[in-house]
């Protein structure tokens, strides 16, 4: 390896860095709220196509010189990297950047940009990637501990020696981005430490844990809790393992409110934490506890003002439920690790769609199969097209994302005087795989309207229907199969002989308003200009006679859809 000389902080640099560091941790994190948070359209402008590496991906020159290639390749137009603590400091006091610079130096010959994620003190709760010199000595640099007080492979966020010495290195990792990426902003955005959380405990019962929930609750936690009197910790709850667990996020939060600080004193670009879901019923210190979770959203936004985003990342079921939780009014939604898999493409439509999102990253997408990337180069290729219109829409209105599978398969939107009936493309009966016990693959798209009565669907395995509320009111009298035509007899008995005269539906009423109809839908590519570019007319079969506009799954297209009513 190469190494590269950092440049000398200023001296504001190391006076406000020995006052940080000065300061109890537990003090740290409920100030006012930081002046350089950027903003929710700031944030948004960055419209992350993104991947996240495997761990040790950029760990040698020559793995970064094959990756960074193949992620282009793939159609990313950012790729989020570790930045391993122990090899950037495998000596204290001496550091090598030269994979940082790499990283750089190949992400700028691909016209990439790079979310560098600090695997500093925590990785997945450990410290794996702490040094060597920093393990070893846990005198200097406690763990945390059980309540039987066995010692944990978690470095003690209660330590003030643990904090500087991730302090100095993160200090000095940001002094070097702001020396080589300052006005050139190849990176776009910092993760700070990774799925920080404590597992076997709720919290840390070490020495210097016990000290601080002997400690009086801050006030602004006080008012977060709904607790009005001064008291400590300990005397609200000792049994509670939620309460615990509340305790060890404001101090998680307050370490990282102080990185955040120093960070952005130094080098002022987007800062996030990422969460790993507490799911499957598990219970705090069976999960990673205490981490950036929703449920403890309002702790961390209090204690650590100073991050952008808390992002969550997604691995079990239930993908909606979780992005809901995250997309909140002060939180704009970011996904920086999802399972890579061939439901990736309509996943990243849906969160960008549904919630005008930062970005979206399948984690390990440098180890995933072609027949699971081929989705996201597909749906990024449409994002990438949709990128103009989407920033345009400042507001966020006017956009929707639709996901379905084989349970959760139709949405009703109501826009105005319209409603968009909306389905996964194997509620029509014409695929075999609707109906030969297959399991569906997800179908997703973002819907954009344009103007009344005209929308963009950029999917893959969708079917929308446009109704006016007359229409939806009439149908909803009548029984209508998946083909749009009334239900008739399943037998398969020949009764073309004994055809009946249809007989009026006893409970129908006169038709009153208008009806909508589809004046066309075009197969369209979309300029950097954000200009419509005719491909080809969906009518006849491909519309079903005008009565739905569709994209069938496995395919990824971008539909412009004209009505009319009448």
């Amino acid at each position: 390896m190469y190494h590269i000389k950092t440049l000398l902080p200023s001296l504001a640099i190391l006076a406000l860095i020995l006052i940080m560091l000065s300061a109890p941790a537990s003090a740290q994190g409920t100030g006012s709220k930081s002046s350089s948070k950027k903003s929710t359209e700031d944030l948004r402008s960055l419209y992350i196509l993104g991947g996240e590496l495997s761990n040790s991906a950029a760990s040698s020159i020559s793995d970064i010189d094959e990756v960074i290639p193949r992620m282009k390749q793939l159609g990313l137009n950012t790729v989020l990297v570790p930045a391993y603590w122990d090899l950037i400091e495998p000596v204290e006091g001496q550091y090598d950047f030269s994979l940082t610079d790499r990283v750089i130096q190949r992400a700028r010959e691909h016209d990439l940009h790079i979310v560098f994620l600090w695997f500093g003190v925590w990785k997945n709760s450990m410290s794996c990637y702490a040094p060597l010199w920093f393990k070893e000595n846990t005198s200097k640099y406690p763990r945390a501990m059980t309540r039987e007080g066995k010692p944990l492979e978690i470095a003690s966020a209660f330590s003030e020696e643990v904090f500087q010495a991730d302090c100095r290195v993160f200090t000095k990792f940001m002094q070097h981005l702001s020396a080589i990426d300052k006005g050139i902003g190849t990176v776009s955005m910092i993760q700070i430490e990774n799925e920080i959380g404590m597992l076997e405990e709720a919290r840390d019962h070490s020495p210097l844990a016990e000290k601080a929930f002997n400690r009086v609750i801050p006030q602004p936690i006080r008012k977060v809790l709904g607790i009005r009197e001064a008291k400590t910790w300990k005397e609200v709850n000792t049994d509670d393992p939620y309460w615990d667990e509340q305790f060890m996020a404001y101090h998680y939060a307050c370490y990282v409110e102080r990185l955040a600080q120093v960070a952005r004193s130094v080098y002022d670009i987007p800062l996030y934490v990422n969460a790993a879901m507490n799911s499957r019923g598990r219970k705090p210190g069976e999960y990673p506890s205490a981490g950036p979770l929703a449920h403890l959203a309002r702790i961390w936004k209090t204690a650590a003002p100073s991050i952008d985003m808390l992002s969550p990342d997604i691995y079990d079921t239930g993908f909606k439920s979780w992005a809901a939780q995250y997309a909140l009014s002060d939180n704009p939604l970011f996904i920086p690790e999802s399972r890579c898999c061939e439901n990736s493409g309509v996943r990243a439509l849906y969160t960008f769609g549904e919630y005008k999102a930062v970005g979206f990253s399948p984690f390990a997408i440098d180890q995933a199969p072609a027949k699971e990337t081929r989705h996201i180069t597909e749906a990024y290729h449409l994002l990438r097209q949709l990128k103009p219109l989407f920033l345009k829409n400042k507001k966020g209105k006017n956009t929707w994302g639709l996901l379905f599978d084989q349970e959760d398969k139709e949405r009703i939107i109501e826009d105005e005087s319209l409603t968009l009936v909306c389905r996964h493309f194997f509620t029509l009966p014409w695929d075999p795989r609707a109906t030969d016990g297959s399991i569906w693959p997800e179908g997703g798209a973002m819907i954009m309207k344009l103007a009344p009565l005209e929308y963009l669907i950029a999917g893959s395995g969708v079917v929308v229907e446009f109704k006016t509320a007359t229409e939806r009111k009439m149908e909803q009298q009548r029984q209508l199969g998946e083909d749009g035509f009334i239900i008739g007899n399943t037998s398969t008995e020949d009764t073309s002989s004994t055809v009946k005269a249809p007989t009026r539906n006893i409970n129908s009423s006169s038709f009153k308003g208008k009806r909508c109809g589809i004046g066309f839908v075009d197969q369209v590519t979309i300029s950097k200009d954000g200009d419509l570019q005719y491909v080809r007319r969906d009518n006849g079969d491909q519309d079903h006679q005008g009565r739905h506009a569709r994209i069938s799954v496995g395919e990824y297209k971008i539909l412009h859809v004209k009505l009319y009513e009448y």
